[in-house]
């Protein structure tokens, strides 16, 4: 059975629409990955709203819908009060998430539409919303076999794998990989060895037909950015490599980041792959675009 991912959202922190954000996009983070009939949601940044208008086109409407939250940071619950299945009474919608202190995702998304902020309550919507987590570190989903991982985040992320069938597609954003001593750093002509990253994370990515990677900044970039939360795009290169992935997309744009910046840091991961004779294929995410494995 094929998966189909789509990204409906790349960017992290803030939308981003500019005639310099065409190409890769400007809603913040989503990604739909579906296996047949069943769709999960790779949090809910402002790209869901497109998701949702996309969903009402397809025959049969879906109204089963699994929303995984992977941290409760604006740009990653934003779009959900403006995601319409959840105003459908036909919709049941699941949501997963990892609670942040003494409030759950489902709390969260909730607590951003009081009238202070919105018109329509979160009790008011016409959807069945169900709230929803994981046990030691995973379940099955209809089918599918979806596994978490704690990420290095201020205040706590969560990165999901979805396996099927030999599939296996790995999200993971918002997750810093921190330099190591004895890492070159910064290594800006690209020329230094191979990056020390934790061990749990390459065993966890190992052999994905599929990583969507936190890859917000280059190394310049990091040096001033040290503690955020966000990695190095030769960092992540190096997981990918050390975890012989097949396919690395690159994600979670700085809204300061250009399409040709952008560019420029696929550049540098691709010669980075080809210097350590690495067979994976990496690319930027981009808004709107779909791939299938």
């Amino acid at each position: 059975m094929a998966v189909f991912v789509k990204f409906w959202g790349c960017r992290g922190s803030i939308p981003t629409p500019a005639s310099w954000t065409r190409v890769y996009g400007g809603n913040t983070s989503c990604v739909e990955v579906r296996f047949d009939k069943t769709i999960f949601i790779c949090d809910a940044g402002s790209g869901i709203r497109e998701l949702g208008k996309d969903l009402a086109t397809r025959q049969p409407e879906p109204t089963e819908l699994h929303l995984l939250i992977t941290h409760t940071h604006w740009d990653h619950i934003q779009g959900f009060p403006f995601f319409s299945p959840a105003y459908a009474e036909t919709t049941r919608l699941r949501v997963y998430g990892k609670s942040m202190g003494e409030n759950s995702p489902h709390a969260l998304l909730s607590g951003q539409m009081i009238s202070d902020y919105f018109p329509v309550s979160y009790q008011h919507l016409g959807a069945q919303i169900i709230s929803d987590s994981f046990q030691s570190g995973g379940k099955e989903i209809e089918g599918v076999c979806v596994r978490t991982i704690p990420l290095n985040h201020p205040g706590g992320c969560t990165g999901y794998i979805f396996e099927k069938d030999g599939k296996k597609i790995v999200y993971l954003t918002d997750n810093e990989l921190e330099i190591q001593p004895g890492d070159k750093f910064p290594d800006l002509n690209n020329d230094g060895p191979l990056r020390r990253v934790p061990q749990d994370l390459i065993d966890f990515v190992r052999h994905a037909d599929l990583l969507i990677a936190d890859a917000q900044y280059d190394d310049k970039e990091y040096v001033e950015k040290r503690g955020w939360g966000h990695s190095s795009c030769v960092s992540v290169t190096d997981l990918a490599i050390k975890a012989d992935v097949k396919n690395l997309a690159l994600f979670h744009h700085d809204p300061e980041c250009s399409d040709s910046q952008v560019d420029e840091k696929v550049r540098v991961c691709c010669e980075r792959a080809v210097r350590f004779g690495a067979n994976v294929t990496i690319f930027a995410a981009r808004e709107g675009i779909e791939l299938k494995f």
